[in-house]
């Protein structure tokens, strides 16, 4: 593809040298610069791209998109744009051909519930027939075959390859997490979405974002970029959504005026069970994932399929055997307790899960939790104060401390639980706690492991560590019997 075809689209602010030079490739990191390929600088918030032009010229490469105003040598073509972000996701969609205009679009964002509501969606319409793309925090998926993922929502160049791979392997739906970073940051720009899912909004990302405002306003970009919208009112800021997307626009939410809604809720200590009223069909409803938030994300499932025309019965076998990994996850431990890995890392998705489990425990409620490094400390004490309110006993430990004291951090947490005069233990060794969890577990205790999830790692200071918890239980456990 010649090099003016690929910019078009653009707002190009300037240009020198040969536009008709031939694009092969294209690239974002110098070190993967070539022959043929056009080289995207990027000015992030850590690396720019422009510094790299030498080095993606000594790799062979002879045309550049840049921002910034730069001496080059003589010979090469380069276009200057406003936006480089931007250009990335044009100029990936025009080389790769549109691809995301070739399958059924499905992209939800939020501050909680993406993961679980992808997860249902794929359920869904696997159970109805179709090949499905996944693309999310826990892994990228073609059907069944697994690929590695580092983002919530890849760079635009990658979305678009995935995109095109999936359009060669003949998928048919593709449901996708849609991160604010990705909104703000261009990287779904240019992709063609049929229908955007608003799951709720939180204190979340302000190290990114700075304001709670910003969030709202990258949140409500995609219902700029898709042909429908689907709504959660319930929430206080879903009606904001509502007001500013420019799409056509379906309600949902519980025992409301929501166009989908939920009633006669029935909750189960590992399910919740409900009747859905739809503009398609209207009928019982049984998802095997445990309270109140499942019931949301099973909504905006049920929205998300009736809009695409899948029958009532589809809907319903897809949900009733849904399994999301680390998200109120049950590990077979063998023990008279229940051991659960949870996601949950914020005052929202903690609440929810202690609340849920503590309806239906048994027995105590052990709640083993941190709070990772780098990130919002406002939530640490309001962590500790809701483990504190809602469970028996609490193990304060770490979470990707990253570049942060891990002891600080528990102490930050701690101050929260403190005000609550709840029962409490800090062991700042992850595997400890746990160790320390299992070994004082009582009979019928439900030992709720939160924040981790489906990572299999945890982030400190000077590198990243192998840590999956369901192994890190095996091991504990066969050591006490050895």
């Amino acid at each position: 593809m010649k090099l003016k075809e690929l910019i078009k689209g653009l707002k190009v602010v300037e240009y020198e040298g040969d536009l008709e030079i031939e694009i092969g490739s294209i690239a974002y990191d110098s070190r993967k610069s070539r022959e043929g390929s056009v080289f995207v600088c990027i000015e992030g918030f850590k690396v720019d791209g422009h510094k790299y032009i030498p080095q993606a010229i000594e790799n062979g490469t002879k045309a550049f998109i840049v921002q910034k105003e730069v001496e080059m040598p003589d010979g090469m073509s380069v276009v200057r744009v406003e936006d480089t972000r931007y250009a990335l996701s044009s100029i990936a969609d025009m080389f790769f051909g549109h691809p995301s205009e070739k399958f059924n679009l499905i992209g939800i964002t939020g501050t909680k519930g993406k993961t679980t509501t992808t997860y249902m969606i794929k359920s869904v319409l696997e159970e109805y027939g179709q090949k499905v793309g996944l693309i999310g925090t826990i892994a990228n998926m073609i059907g069944e075959e697994m690929l590695p993922t580092d983002r919530t929502t890849p760079e635009s160049y990658d979305l678009q390859e995935l995109f095109s791979e999936m359009v060669q392997k003949d998928v048919k739906s593709v449901v996708m997490e849609v991160s604010s970073h990705a909104l703000e940051l261009h990287r779904v720009s240019c992709s063609e979405y049929d229908i955007g899912v608003f799951t709720n909004l939180s204190r979340e990302h302000l190290d990114f974002h700075k304001t709670f405002e910003n969030y709202l306003e990258a949140k409500i970009k995609l219902f700029g970029m898709c042909k429908k919208g689907l709504i959660n009112i319930d929430n206080e800021f879903g009606r904001k959504v509502v007001d500013r997307a420019g799409c056509e626009v379906y309600t949902m939410g519980i025992d409301n005026k929501a166009d989908i809604r939920a009633v006669d809720i029935v909750h189960h200590p590992n399910s919740v069970d409900f009747k859905v009223v739809s503009p398609w069909f209207e009928g019982k409803i049984s998802v095997s994932i445990p309270g109140k938030f499942s019931v949301y994300n099973a909504l905006a499932a049920i929205g998300s399929c009736g809009l695409m025309g899948v029958p009532f019965e589809h809907i319903q076998k897809g949900l009733a055997g849904i399994r999301v990994p680390g998200r109120a996850e049950i590990v077979d431990v063998g023990k008279d307790y229940t051991v659960m890995i949870d996601y949950a890392h914020s005052p929202d998705s903690l609440e929810n899960i202690l609340t849920t489990i503590k309806a239906y425990a048994p027995g105590r409620v052990v709640s083993v939790f941190g709070c990772g490094g780098d990130r919002d400390k406002t939530k640490r004490p309001v962590m500790g104060r809701i483990s504190g309110q809602l469970a028996d006993f609490t193990i304060i430990t770490s979470d990707n401390p990253r570049t942060e004291d891990p002891e600080m951090i528990i102490n930050d947490i701690e101050e929260g639980i403190k005000k609550t005069g709840a029962a409490y233990i800090k062991i700042v060794d992850r595997r400890e706690a746990i160790k320390y969890a299992l070994m004082n577990a009582r009979p019928k205790d439900i030992i709720v492991l939160a924040g981790k999830g489906h990572e299999n790692y945890i982030i400190l200071k000077d590198k990243t560590i192998h840590f999956d918890e369901r192994e890190v239980i095996r091991e504990i456990l066969n050591e006490s019997t050895n």
